[in-house]
């Protein structure tokens, strides 16, 4: 009877292992494949909590990224750096499985957090994808244990798929980036700028909001490509890129028009608030360049604002309008910013 106990309980095993690999497989849903790894495991080793934390080596952090089991002040704080000496340091040099069956007076377990929450055996498990520590898997209990043989094996399996789980979204990730990024300023390119703001428009219309469209152009680019060279010329529209990135909100959409044309997208921003942001943003330019222009004059570039619905009541036409008082602001002065609004005004004084 026993035996057979047993051997129920390893094909239950057995079949678990399975749905979490079907799923590995089948979706690049990072968070929901994460969370199933980290439920089984919490299942298979009878275990109250876990968690899987991602590790970024640049910044030598780990982020939770997948949690069970724990309270809310536990996990409030999801971002924690590596500390000399202490558990997760001594995991990521080991690159080993780390069992503690009672963290009690343990030295290098002193993390204030994680004494409050009573954590007081764990099992911890570095996530390896081609020889580098992409994270870390925790399953944690309340009380003194040890943890067998087999519970361990079947750790170290999840384990594996986690890291497999987590390498696949990053390229997946990496592959959908590259497609929708521009090669030379890694700003967004034109075909997802025009998605971006088809869905902006959509959405502004459907809660009735409003979007704004700056459309900006560096001015005399020609000049500086032909007396300085293409590779100048190239450094000129990644510096461009540089500004746009520090100084548009995390809410806009900055992209590469084409050329040296570029745009930014501007959610639930009217026509002035976007020609102030237009001006502050030609400061910007002017400023940030001046030691990639020394000895060559000034960088400075030309814009044009229109807004849904106040201007254009579609994409198409609220590009059409920005690039019109683009156009104007070229005309009259370069460096400067037109408002689609103000223009048709002064065409009706």
């Amino acid at each position: 009877m026993q035996r057979q106990a047993e051997t129920a309980t390893e094909v239950q095993e057995l079949i678990d292992l399975l749905d979490v690999a079907k799923l590995v497989v089948s979706t690049l849903e990072m968070h929901q494949v994460l969370d199933a790894i980290l439920k089984s495991a919490m299942k298979l080793t009878n275990t109250n909590a876990g968690s899987i934390a991602l590790y970024d080596k640049d910044t030598q952090e780990l982020s939770i990224f997948a949690h069970r089991g724990f309270s809310h002040d536990f996990v409030g704080d999801t971002r924690w750096k590596v500390r000399p000496g202490g558990l997760t340091d001594k995991i990521l040099k080991s690159k080993k499985p780390t069992v503690i069956s009672d963290t009690t007076n343990q030295k290098f377990f002193t993390n204030p957090l994680a004494l409050k929450e009573g954590i007081k055996s764990m099992v911890c498990v570095p996530l390896i994808f081609n020889e580098d520590i992409i994270g870390i898997f925790y399953v944690d209990d309340f009380s003194p244990r040890k943890f067998n043989r087999r519970e361990l094996r079947l750790l170290y399996i999840l384990s594996s798929f986690a890291a497999m789980s987590i390498d696949h979204a990053r390229l997946h990730e990496t592959t959908r980036q590259l497609a929708v990024t521009d090669g030379l300023t890694g700003l967004y390119n034109h075909r997802h700028f025009q998605e971006v703001l088809d869905k902006e428009v959509a959405r502004a219309g459907r809660y009735g909001e409003k979007v704004s469209l700056i459309m900006l152009d560096i001015d005399d680019f020609k000049k500086l490509n032909d007396q300085y060279g293409h590779t100048f010329g190239d450094k000129v529209l990644k510096k461009l890129a540089d500004i746009l990135r520090e100084s548009v909100r995390d809410s806009d959409t900055a992209a590469r028009y084409g050329g040296e044309e570029f745009t930014v997208i501007l959610p639930k921003v009217g026509s002035y608030q976007a020609s102030l942001m237009a001006y502050r943003l030609l400061r910007d330019v002017t400023k940030k360049s001046q030691r990639l222009m020394r000895g060559k004059g000034s960088l400075t570039v030309s814009m044009g604002v229109s807004c849904y619905p106040d201007d254009a009541t579609s994409r198409r036409a609220l590009i059409e309008l920005a690039d019109r008082a683009l156009y104007e602001a070229k005309r009259r002065s370069k460096d400067t910013v037109v408002e689609y609004q103000a223009l048709t005004r002064d065409e009706v004084a």
